[in-house]
């Protein structure tokens, strides 16, 4: 019988797409998703609570209401922009980051170099 731990790990797994985002994305969302990235950028994950006390102490002219927050969350969340655990009150948002693909250049580098040290060694006869 799976526990606890079992059941949301499986949701973790689940929610995590390869997709994500990068920062260069963010310049191409609306003005209220890219808000709310900004912000999540920095703590990378929140709680819906905290999410709703940063938004209140914002100046009042970039603040959301809680039915814009509400949608953008679950905008964002269906695009793998955020991966949302839990639901409703209880829910925490973590940011879903791009993989970096990894560099080829070193290897081509030291593979070069190596090739060039192999061309230059004295031949013994």
């Amino acid at each position: 019988m799976p526990g606890l731990f079992d059941r949301l790990d499986k949701e973790i797994k689940g929610n995590q797409k390869d997709g994500g985002i990068s920062p260069l994305d963010i310049a191409k969302l609306p003005p209220s998703l890219r808000k709310i990235m900004k912000l999540m950028l920095r703590e990378l994950s929140m709680s819906y609570p905290r999410m709703c006390e940063v938004m209140d102490a914002m100046p009042e002219k970039d603040r959301l209401t809680r039915t814009e927050l509400d949608s953008a969350l679950s905008s964002l969340s269906e695009q793998f922009w955020l991966i949302r655990i839990g639901e409703k009150e209880k829910a925490i948002y973590k940011v879903n980051l791009r993989r970096k693909a990894g560099s080829t250049l070193m290897a081509g580098i030291w593979s070069s170099l190596d090739n060039k040290l192999k061309d230059k060694t004295p031949k013994s006869s």
